[in-house]
């Protein structure tokens, strides 16, 4: 799941919470000991590798969420990119295991950290929930906040909701056709889905997953627990996930055009 936009809260400036507060330690705990619990449990199926390629009817050697090849696994080198497949291949279905697979590599990936760092400054900034504070205390508040909403989203959006509701939480790349038919069909992707059964329907898994994030972060969020802030949260969510679609859909043109490529790339 890529960043998301947190509303200021409407806190007291003069109050600083304790960090971390009474007030957050528990929703903060369960969240925590909720992803851990998931891809823990989902970590223990199909550990046979030959069984997981088989069920997944992929051969083995090869990667069961995406048919990029490795280099293609970060987009401009940085942006990770483990959940985008080809649509012209014939569809195969990926196992719980491989879902949650997908989500722990997206929540734990090394450039979370300096998401969450760059949502903690901005929101330091500009003076976001004010009862964080400033100063480094202020800082850690946003930062590991900021942090907890990547890692649910994607828990949730990509691993959970896909498993419950039996959908694909992987992008399709459509990879060929004019410039405008492809970014529409990219972007709208966050509304369309496929199903385990190679079908497609709405993205129940982007929509009910970011929604639910969104929800929970409210907890530990003071002064944004209302249905308009919760609203914008959710909006801006989904349509940076379009976004993103978009880079993984002309990604591997624009890298063909870029200068000094290894031949094997």
């Amino acid at each position: 799941m890529e960043p998301s936009f947190r509303q200021s809260g409407a806190g007291h400036p003069h109050q600083v919470a304790r960090f971390p507060s009474n007030r957050f330690r528990k929703p903060l705990r369960y969240g925590c000991l909720f992803a851990a619990t998931f891809i823990c449990a989902y970590g223990q199926q199909d550990s046979d590798p030959t069984k997981a390629s088989h069920n997944a009817g992929i051969p083995i050697g090869t990667s069961p969420t995406t048919s990029q090849p490795a280099s293609d696994k970060r987009i401009f080198g940085v942006l990770p990119n483990y959940r985008t497949a080809d649509s012209s291949l014939p569809y195969q279905t990926i196992s719980p295991k491989q879902k949650m697979s997908i989500a722990a590599k997206d929540s734990f990936d090394w450039t979370l950290s300096l998401v969450a760092a760059g949502y903690g400054g901005l929101g330091q900034l500009t003076d976001q929930n004010p009862s964080f504070g400033q100063g480094a205390k202020g800082y850690a508040n946003r930062f590991v906040r900021a942090y907890a909403d990547q890692v649910i989203g994607n828990v949730l959006a990509e691993g959970a909701v896909p498993i419950l509701l039996h959908e694909d939480p992987r992008y399709f790349r459509l990879g060929q056709g004019s410039f405008w038919r492809r970014a529409g069909y990219a972007s709208t992707r966050v509304f369309v889905t496929r199903t385990d059964s190679g079908g497609t329907r709405f993205n129940y898994s982007e929509v009910v997953g970011n929604s639910l994030a969104v929800g929970i972060s409210s907890a530990y969020y003071p002064g944004s627990r209302n249905l308009g802030a919760s609203f914008q949260k959710l909006t801006i969510q989904v349509g940076t996930d379009a976004f993103t679609n978009v880079l993984k859909e002309f990604w591997p043109d624009v890298k063909r055009k870029l200068p000094l490529q290894h031949p094997t790339n």
